[in-house]
């Protein structure tokens, strides 16, 4: 399933990854029929991340034109917490940064140290339609502005340095 991820690859795939995608109809979360249908996205979606072993998918990289998408980044007690997020948007960052290696599914092979903020808060929606804000540092805050980087049309190599690629596992 894995496969499924929209990659620059392709220049389609690059043309649609670097669209600005278009806000989420909150109300398909509060609907119960079509919120079943979300659910049932949203599982596909933690699947292919998985199998990607990736820990952020966006909507885009799964072929959706729509403002959402899913991470699972281990807590302070180093348990996964799944996230699903809709119309994110980061509204506040620290002025202090950092530069991690980072790279990205619809990317394959490159990886670069990337600035981020090191704090961010992100606002949104969760899969039940609830309003929704979190402050989150570290390797969460680096996942959420990685998404929604891309739920912006931008990507992780618009912005890291020296870039370099590594060659593709073999299975």
């Amino acid at each position: 399933m894995a496969n499924n991820i929209v990659t620059i690859e392709k220049k389609d795939g690059e043309r649609f990854l670097r669209a600005k995608t278009v806000p989420f109809d909150i109300e398909k979360l509060k609907d119960k029929s079509r919120a079943k249908e979300m659910r049932e996205l949203v599982r596909m979606m933690r699947e292919t991340m998985k199998q990607a072993n990736g820990i952020g998918l966006s909507a885009n990289q799964a072929g959706i034109g729509e403002r959402f998408f899913i991470a699972e980044v281990p807590d302070g007690q180093g348990r996964q917490k799944f996230y699903a997020i809709f119309n994110p948007e980061i509204v506040k960052k620290s002025k202090a940064m950092e530069t991690v290696e980072e790279g990205c599914l619809s990317v394959p092979n490159a990886f670069g140290p990337t600035p981020r903020h090191y704090e961010v808060t992100l606002t949104g929606y969760d899969i039940r339609g609830k309003k929704i804000k979190i402050k989150a540092w570290g390797l969460l805050a680096r996942v959420f502005q990685h998404e929604v980087d891309h739920l912006d049309g931008k990507l992780f190599v618009d912005k890291a340095k020296e870039l370099h690629r590594v060659a593709p596992e073999r299975y």
